[in-house]
């Protein structure tokens, strides 16, 4: 673990994941997997939340209670694969305002091409945690990012469920403000631009498409 990179090495967290890369999971258990994995790296990426009190009363006698503070946290999915993380982490935090950003790669310059970009309002005064599920050349994360602080957004974190050296490394050099929370950091990137040895491609497992 870096400053900037936070490796979850939870058993749990672990465990699913090894179900997750297994090509023989069906895509309803791997959605599943997604869902229950996303809960427990939402609470790492939101163990620094601003906390503040409120006054309340138990049944026995009123108490200071600590509570969360300040504007509700925006999440972000970068689509489409992100809504399989956006989903679990919804019911682990029901309040979160919610944005999405459209990004393909054109197979020309091989650079990312935004399609949909629609985030909460007052992001700048949100914590903002963007979700894909694979951080591999990292250039759709950077450019969604880039977009997101063209829009105001100010604290930023990034949540991943699988990492490559290359796009931890490229959105550090971006992005050196912006943290990664992630299952795994895996060995490399292959020709096509797969993290190795990875669960191949996310969306298409989560979805059932090819």
């Amino acid at each position: 673990m870096t400053e900037h990179v936070t490796h979850v090495s939870h058993p749990l967290v672990q465990h699913k994941l090894t179900l997750m890369r297994d090509q023989n999971t069906s895509t309803a258990v791997f959605r599943q997997l997604l869902r229950e994995i996303s809960q427990l790296l939402a609470y790492e990426v939101t163990r620094e939340l601003p906390m503040t009190t409120k006054r309340i009363d138990t049944p026995l006698e009123p108490m200071d209670a600590p509570t969360l503070d300040g504007k509700k946290l925006a999440l972000v999915s970068i689509l489409r694969a992100g809504n399989g993380l956006l989903d679990g982490i919804l019911e682990l935090i029901p309040s979160a305002r919610v944005g999405f950003v459209g990004l393909y790669r054109d197979e020309e310059t091989l650079k990312p091409v935004q399609y949909y970009f629609k985030v909460p309002t007052e992001i700048e005064d949100r914590l903002v945690i963007a979700v894909d599920p694979m951080l591999a050349t990292g250039n759709s994360s950077v450019a969604a990012i880039d977009l997101l602080k063209q829009a105001g957004a100010r604290n930023i974190r990034f949540l991943c469920l699988l990492a490559a050296p290359e796009g931890i490394a490229r959105m550090k050099e971006a992005h050196p403000d912006v943290p990664i929370v992630t299952a795994a950091i895996d060995s490399n990137l292959n020709e096509k631009g797969y993290i190795v040895p990875g669960l191949g491609d996310a969306g298409d497992r989560m979805f059932g498409t090819k």
